[in-house]
């Protein structure tokens, strides 16, 4: 099927499609604009609290410690990110009751970031004082997935509205890039802080990514939008 596509594709699409008319150097990719550049350093924090404990962390833990099957610990991880996608979805409805039918700006990411770590908080004492590892794992990460979600929608329509006119294509392509320098900083410290500290170090540098994450949306814009939840489903994407 993929080759059909592929074959069709070559064959329908013009030829020029998608080439740059000029080749940008490395200094173009970073954005001339304050907002995208502090949203990009926020959306690596953002991404690297998920994968400090979800890429290594979680499953091992899960694993070796809660004594859970190679089948079960994928199952839930695989629900995990289903979840996930499904509540990413429906985010501009369940923002929109909080916002009276207004998108979001820079204190709904503010205030979700800032509620991102006290999540992640609450998690690492519930496990350093003893309550039920299972309970902590599944409710306390069940419940970091659908904040996570939420924050990052509000991310993924931000940047496109603090882009403008020819340089959407180049911001968002540096937005991603720092999200994806984000998850690769979250892989590798997964598997330090898990070495070094168990799942609690894991949780406990989760937090300090959302507080930086949180702290870097201060200075994003607090003006009111103009645009409405059905624009935002329309613009921001998924992850």
């Amino acid at each position: 099927a993929l080759v059909f596509i592929l074959a069709f594709s070559w064959l329908s699409l013009p030829r020029e499609m998608g080439k740059a008319k000029g080749k940008a150097k490395f200094k173009q990719l970073l954005s001339k604009n304050r907002e995208v550049n502090v949203l990009s350093a926020a959306r690596f924090f953002l991404f690297g609290a998920r994968d400090i404990w979800f890429v290594v962390g979680a499953p091992v833990f899960l694993s070796v410690t809660l004594g859970w099957s190679f089948t079960k610990v994928g199952s839930f991880l695989a629900l995990w990110t289903i979840a996930y996608g499904v509540i990413q979805s429906i985010a501009p409805a369940l923002i929109g009751r909080f916002t009276g039918g207004r998108a979001p700006q820079g204190r709904a990411a503010q205030l979700l970031a800032f509620l991102l770590a006290a999540v992640m908080a609450g998690a690492a004492l519930g496990l350093s004082a003893g309550a039920s590892p299972t309970l902590v794992v599944v409710a306390g990460l069940g419940l970091f997935g659908v904040v996570f979600a939420l924050n990052s929608s509000v991310h993924s329509y931000l940047i496109l509205a603090y882009s403008e006119g020819d340089e959407v294509a180049m911001n968002v392509g540096f937005y991603y890039m720092a999200n994806a320098g984000g998850r690769l900083a979250g892989t590798l410290l997964s598997g330090l802080m898990f070495q070094q500290a168990g799942l609690p170090g894991c949780l406990w540098a989760s937090v300090a990514f959302a507080l930086t994450t949180g702290a870097l949306s201060l200075l994003l814009p607090h003006r009111e939008s103009t645009l409405s939840l059905k624009e935002m489903k329309a613009e921001g994407g998924s992850d």
